[in-house]
């Protein structure tokens, strides 16, 4: 073979590919370290910070997501005077031009609807809750109310993809992925991020939920959320198919990383040492997993006190609140739990009381099983959806019934333990409970007090990606230092 038949061996495309590869795999070698994911020697996967901003007082975070937006005006945000305005014209100097989803758009009238439900004061802060959380009403005093979020969203999708992703359009990295990298998990048996979905007693024909609202975005697919279903087989395809046992499975693991480690020298594509880490930790879940959603070991007064086998439940939010509590203390940095339902543009009476009867007790219970074990403290729990309910009436307003429309200037959520302030109020809306009057707090703000809590500055965990460092917050975004205990 002549030299210039050996130099049309190596094209030009080949040249890079080859130079790709070695730097490829050694950026690799600073960042994984192999016999993490070796299931002989487990060892918990660090995230890509050597050490955090600043001393977290969270170590950990459970996220109550209620997707599709509850009513702060029934639930959390009271407004006495609200009574005198009842089926009034909402005033144009209150609504000041405010574009309405197209649902409402067509209305003639846009009158304003007062609660139908009585509030009460609880604990020693005298927090005012609906009559439809008495329970969490009994945990007035380690919870932080935030009166006065707010989002630019007004659709479902661009809302829930924004405050969970930082941004209305898809393709970004989750909040639970985020922490995943940054910071790692401190189990490597299971995921650092686990995602949870119930369907609540409400609106039966909810939004969707795409696995994207808990997807990696354009960072290593291995820090996206892993979803734990109800049933026999909590992960898709973790169990071992039919004629094949462990030592089986374990011998053609052994001989798919050995292809994938030389497809990974080949072309230096960090997402084929990503394929084996995960493909590793799913070997070493099929141990972890049947002991961890096994509740059967929880003591039955636990299992009585987050209501987990009330019968009416049917979608499960009891259950996932006490394997929330299950998962972090076996390691798990992060879990998510979306409870569907909220949704209520009619039959807004009726079916915020099967929402709230789902999800009260449970969310009570969370936290104060976190308490009585010593967790709460650096545990970081979150229960809040994408946006809030409009003051006026979609639809028709009767003596029984009405519904609200989506409503982004305002709304409400809470948090506890991680650093979190105790028993306090933060923000404050009109009368009308249609503008902020008091301490906004974007969901960007929002966000970056989640991360402050963890030890993390959220203008310094970015990522690069397409020629720009990108980041939970985008450009945006400050800490709620008014939250902070």
């Amino acid at each position: 073979m002549t030299i210039n038949q050996l130099r049309q061996l190596q094209t030009r495309r080949q040249f890079f590919g080859r130079a790709a590869s070695g730097i490829g795999i050694a950026a690799l070698a600073s960042l994984l370290d192999r016999d993490a994911v070796r299931a002989d020697e487990p060892t918990p996967r660090a995230g890509i910070l050597r050490a955090l901003h600043h001393a977290p007082k969270a170590k950990r975070v459970i996220y109550l997501f209620m997707s599709g937006g509850p009513s702060h005006i029934d639930l959390y945000d009271y407004k006495p005077a609200l009574r005198r305005h009842h089926g009034q014209e909402l005033p144009a100097s209150i609504r000041m031009g405010q574009r309405v989803t197209g649902m409402t758009a067509g209305q003639a009238r846009f009158p304003c609807v007062a609660p139908m439900f009585r509030f009460h004061q609880h604990g020693l802060c005298g927090l005012w809750l609906s009559e439809l959380l008495p329970n969490i009403g009994t945990i007035a005093d380690d919870i932080a109310v935030v009166k006065s979020l707010h989002t630019e969203a007004i659709n479902h999708d661009p809302a829930i993809t924004y405050i969970q992703t930082g941004h209305q359009q898809p393709g970004r990295p989750s909040l639970g992925s985020w922490l995943s990298y940054g910071i790692g998990t401190e189990n490597a048996n299971l995921p650092a991020f686990v995602v949870m979905t119930s369907q609540g007693s409400g609106n039966r024909t909810d939004q969707p939920l795409f696995s994207r609202l808990w997807g990696a975005g354009f960072i290593p697919s291995e820090h996206q959320g892993v979803r734990f279903r109800s049933g026999a087989d909590p992960v898709l395809y973790l169990s071992n198919p039919p004629g094949i046992d462990a030592t089986t499975r374990r011998t053609m693991l052994d001989g798919t990383r050995e292809l994938n480690e030389l497809a990974a020298q080949s072309f230096g594509d960090p997402e084929i040492n990503t394929r084996i880490a995960q493909y590793e930790m799913a070997f070493r879940m099929q141990t972890s997993v049947p002991e961890l959603t096994d509740i059967s070991s929880e003591p039955r007064h636990i299992r009585d006190m987050y209501g987990v086998e009330r019968g009416y439940d049917d979608g499960g939010f009891a259950r996932n609140c006490l394997l929330a509590r299950r998962m972090i203390e076996r390691g798990v940095r992060f879990v998510q739990l979306f409870h569907r339902g909220w949704d209520q543009h009619g039959g807004l009476p009726s079916q915020i009381r099967g929402q709230a009867r789902d999800v009260d007790q449970p969310s009570a219970a969370l936290v104060k099983d976190l308490k009585a074990r010593g967790l709460l403290d650096d545990t970081l729990v979150i229960w809040g959806g994408e946006f809030g309910r409009t003051v006026y009436s979609q639809g028709a307003l009767t003596a029984t019934d009405h519904g609200r429309d989506h409503h982004g200037r305002c709304f409400s959520a809470w948090m506890a333990g991680g650093g979190i302030k105790p028993g306090i109020s933060y923000g404050q809306t009109d009368d009308y409970c249609y503008n902020i009057a008091e301490n906004p707090v974007h969901i960007h703000d929002f966000n970056a007090t989640i991360l402050h809590c963890l030890g993390l500055e959220h203008t310094r965990l970015t990522y690069r990606f397409q020629g720009r460092d990108y980041r939970l917050t985008d450009v945006h975004g400050g800490v709620v230092e008014g939250l902070l205990g």
